[in-house]
């Protein structure tokens, strides 16, 4: 049960070793002490430093669940698991995959994966997390989404088409589950300082996972719906999206 001053007793963390995830638990963790559950890749070998790294940002308990996005058949179960120790007042949604962009567009292997990771098996947990916490009564779910979804770029389209439907896909649960307590909080940063954007070339506006922490967790408690990291990139995209189509495909983004 999230306490009297809204710090959370119990964290899920989908995507178990996601440097994000982590630093917003860790965030979490600074404000007051809390069990955290680790959904993780089995065979991931940095579940042991996930572990370790929160046992040392304070938390009372760090549990670790098996995890595989693209099982959606087993999500179920790992959604029960998560919430057989008694009720989950955070879930945070940020596993996620990318790949070369021009190798993905002509792969169908590997552009059915990215989806199915990114997208489908977003949208899996979301329902089941959703059942979970509307039957509850209460909660809060944070999903890691990106600027790349809110126009799609010829750059990296695969990528940006699965942020897009996950996006969608957690505003509209958000409006689902208000009538019954919980809430849901999308964020949408730019590029990040993590091993997932280190082979990439820094844009501008790029922030560290410390910073989308403490914006996760303040906007959260505050019951926002949507952020953007950081919140420059909110006025951006505002002009970026009504930009006609044959002067935005010349734009070198």
């Amino acid at each position: 049960m999230i306490n009297a001053v809204g710090n959370p007793q119990t964290i899920l963390l989908l995507g178990g070793t996601s440097e994000i995830g982590l630093a917003i638990c860790a965030e979490y963790l600074r404000k007051s002490p809390a069990r955290i559950i680790l959904a993780a890749l089995p065979g991931d070998p940095l579940r042991e430093d996930a572990v370790s790294e929160l046992k040392s940002a304070g938390a009372t308990q760090v549990d670790v669940i098996d995890f595989d996005a693209l099982d959606t058949e087993s999500h179920p179960r790992v959604i029960d698991a998560a919430w057989d120790g008694g009720d989950v007042d955070v879930a945070i949604v940020a596993f996620a995959l990318d790949g070369d962009p021009e190798e993905l567009w002509q792969n169908q292997r590997k552009a059915v994966q990215v989806a199915g990771i990114n997208y489908t098996a977003a949208v899996s947990v979301g329902v089941l997390v959703g059942e979970k916490m509307k039957k509850q009564g209460f909660g809060r779910i944070i999903a890691m989404s990106s600027v790349a979804g809110e126009r799609v770029r010829r750059s990296n389209f695969v990528y940006g088409s699965t942020k897009a439907g996950l996006d969608g896909f957690y505003l509209g649960l958000g409006e689902a589950l208000r009538p019954y307590g919980p809430r849901v909080l999308v964020i949408r940063p730019g590029m990040v300082r993590t091993r997932f954007s280190a082979h990439v070339k820094e844009a501008p506006l790029t922030v560290n996972k410390e910073d989308i922490a403490a914006l996760a967790v303040s906007a959260s408690q505050r019951g926002k719906e949507l952020v953007w990291a950081p919140g420059t990139f909110r006025f951006v995209m505002m002009i970026l999206r009504h930009i006609p189509r044959p002067i935005f495909r010349k734009l070198p983004i």
